[in-house]
C-alpha cells in the first residue's frame, strides 16, 4: 500500500531540529522524498505499524503535526502530478540496498 506522509516540526529549538533530522531519517528508511517534508512510502501491514509508531515516538504532539494519507495499493490512479519535478515512480524508482 502507498502511504503518504507529511510532517510539520517546529524547528526553533535545538531539539526541534534534532526531531526534524529524525523524522527525515526514518522517512528516508521507508520511501521517497517528493517534497521538503512530504515522503511517498509503499508499505506492507506490518511495515506501516513500525514506521508510524517510530514516528509518533519522535514527534512532539505539543508543537508538531503529522500527517498519515492512506492511498492503498491502486495508488497510481489517484495520483496526478504538474510542474518542473518528475513524479517518481516509487517501485521502479526506488533504490534498494
Amino acid at each position: 500500500m502507498l502511504m503518504l506522509i507529511t510532517y510539520d516540526v517546529n524547528v526553533t529549538t535545538a531539539t526541534g531540529c534534532k526531531r526534524l533530522r529524525q523524522i527525515s531519517k526514518t522517512c528516508l528508511d521507508y520511501g521517497m522524498r517528493v517534497q521538503y517534508s512530504v515522503f511517498e512510502c509503499e508499505l506492507t501491514p506490518a511495515q506501516w505499524v513500525d514506521l508510524k509508531a517510530t514516528l509518533l515516538d519522535i514527534y512532539d504532539e505539543k508543537v508538531d503535526s503529522l500527517r498519515f494519507y492512506h492511498l492503498g495499493s491502486n495508488w497510481k490512479q489517484k495520483v496526478e502530478h504538474h510542474g518542473a519535478k518528475e513524479s517518481p515512480d516509487i517501485l521502479r524508482d526506488a533504490l534498494i540496498l
